[in-house]
């Protein structure tokens, strides 16, 4: 899985290139805040369709081609694209690298976010236009004239990958690299998100822990598994594809907790998970623990919906391996993102999907 980076200080050339690099842009007179450095940087890689609505572009590519399509987008290149599924998790990062600057003025630890899209290069000019529209902090570009950008991933250091694709999520999650398929909610009216505080909701098992559990709930039924997370509470699960961004959010709160603004934390964390507490929450918190890791919000639904207490949370974000959950949040107005990873992918609604059979 994707790793926090490290802190070391060693004076290389990739450092000093860097250092060169910054020299430059800070004697650059501009309001606009630059951009950290990717080695200390949370990554964040967001595709152009999660950022912006994109749909009736995509449209014309489907129906009319490509050629039709980037001449579409340089005809309307001064018209700013809608808000996609993933703007307000964007400004909400964007509002953690504020307190961030305010807090510690020359730290690099902040989030970077880099448009990581497919798009050919002439579709630029569109792009840039609509993100400088909404003043949104985004100065790396990966623009790859049709060919998956997911083998730039680990080149920009990513930490986290949001795609509206989701054969490159599962590309990501295959090379290491926490990633989603995200999803806009499907009620008319749109649901009020905090601009002071990033909110981030994660599914437990094969989102921040392997599938190990589940696989035995598919394989066994409940009871079994019960009595398994019982006999095996105090052996920590292992990791899963999402526990790394867990870990880089951690890493940027502790920094608040040091200024004594743990009350003030302009990011806070959940896990909604259909575990039971009483059956088998304690593994979830004592691996967590384990790992040195907090979570603010601990909620356990025991099989009920997620969708009405996600609700009531108004999440930028939440992530879970199974799609029936991610339709009820999205239906109740959740921005939701489907990490396709683990036993759960085989399986809808508890049912196993059946598989077409292999031609020999």
């Amino acid at each position: 899985m994707s790793e926090i980076k490290p802190n070391d200080t060693t004076d290389s050339g990739e450092e000093k290139d860097w250092a060169a690099a910054k020299a430059f842009f800070d004697n650059l007179k501009t309001n606009k805040p630059r951009p950290p450095k990717p080695r200390y940087a949370v990554t964040i890689a967001v595709s152009s369709r999660t950022l912006f609505n994109m749909v009736a572009e995509r449209k014309i590519y489907e129906d009319e081609g490509l050629e039709k399509y980037v001449t579409y987008q340089v005809e309307h290149e001064s018209e700013p694209l809608t808000p996609g599924a993933a703007f307000p998790f964007v400004k909400a990062l964007m509002n953690v690298n504020s307190r961030l600057r305010e807090l510690y003025p020359d730290s690099e630890e902040l989030f970077d976010i880099v448009l990581m899209t497919n798009n050919h290069a002439q579709v630029g000019v569109r792009l840039i236009n609509s993100i400088n529209h909404y003043d949104l902090t985004i100065e790396r570009f990966c623009m790859t004239g049709g060919k998956s950008p997911t083998g730039y991933l680990k080149a920009y250091m990513t930490n986290l990958y949001l795609s509206k694709d989701s054969e490159k999520v599962t590309e990501a999650i295959e090379e290491g690299i926490a990633a989603a398929t995200m999803f806009m909610p499907e009620t008319e009216t749109e649901t009020e998100l905090s601009d002071t505080q990033l909110r981030v909701a994660f599914d437990g098992d094969a989102v921040l822990f392997s599938d190990e559990s589940e696989i035995i709930v598919k394989k066994h039924g409940l009871d079994t598994f019960f009595e398994h997370e019982k006999e095996f509470e105090n052996k920590p699960l292992a990791q899963g594809p999402l526990k790394c961004f867990l870990e880089a959010l951690g890493k940027l709160q502790r920094k608040f907790y040091a200024k004594n603004e743990r009350m003030s934390c302009p990011i806070r964390t959940f896990l909604v998970t259909a575990r039971s507490a009483a059956s088998s929450g304690a593994r979830v918190l004592k691996t967590l623990r384990s790992w040195g890791l907090e979570i603010d919000e601990a909620l356990f639904l025991a099989g009920a919906p997620k969708g009405p207490l996600l609700q009531k949370i108004k999440p930028h974000i939440f992530f879970d391996d199974q799609m029936f959950h991610i339709e009820g949040a999205k239906e109740l107005g959740t921005i939701s993102a489907h990490v396709p990873y683990g036993i759960g992918q085989k399986y809808h609604k508890g049912k196993l999907i059946e598989q077409p059979e292999k031609k020999e």
